[in-house]
């Protein structure tokens, strides 16, 4: 039989060509939505801050303290051309971090409207996924003075990732009242 050589017969050709040579699609899985955030840990506990609410991860960079103010207000560092408030997490919230390496911490910038400060935590985790299905809310494992600014946990494996909060945290007049 004689092949056509039109371009159409062509394009059928090589169409039911690829149709008889082609593995079958694989099969469709559901998708799974994520939420996903910034891992850190605080005085043993395992944290996640939502992505958008950390702008930067920093060393600890070199400061200059301010006298006259609370021992959790750690001083001010010029990052890029810009002043930043460095606060110790772990002392504001007044829990135990003697055993925490200095060589670990690192800084979280947090910046929401005028507020532009830097969180010092007992180290980064890196990103963390979670299906977000799987939130839960309500009471956690973290100590009570840090409650308020948990909104809730994932669970993944043996760990429990509390929700961080950061707008609670600028919104709390105490972590704006940096004056002795």
């Amino acid at each position: 039989m004689p092949t056509k050589t039109d371009p159409f017969s062509v394009l059928v050709d090589i169409e039911n060509k690829s149709r008889a040579l082609a593995e079958g699609l694989p099969a469709q899985e559901d998708v799974i939505e994520l939420w996903n955030g910034i891992g850190f840990s605080l005085a043993g506990h395992k944290f996640v801050a939502a992505m958008g609410e950390v702008v930067e991860i920093l060393p600890v960079p070199r400061f200059t303290q301010i006298p006259g103010v609370k021992g959790w207000m750690e001083g001010i560092a010029n990052v890029r051309g810009r002043l930043l408030p460095i606060m110790d997490l772990s002392e504001f919230f007044g829990l135990d971090h003697k055993t925490r390496s200095t060589r670990d911490r690192r800084v979280l910038v947090i910046e929401k409207g005028d507020i532009f400060s830097g969180l010092i935590v007992d180290g980064v985790l890196g990103m963390q996924y979670f299906p977000v299905d799987s939130f839960q809310e309500g009471k956690s494992d973290v100590p009570d003075k840090i409650q308020d600014f948990v909104s809730g946990y994932y669970a993944r494996s043996q760990d429990r990732w509390n929700v961080f909060n950061t707008d609670n945290l600028i919104d709390n007049p105490n972590f704006l009242n940096v004056a002795q």
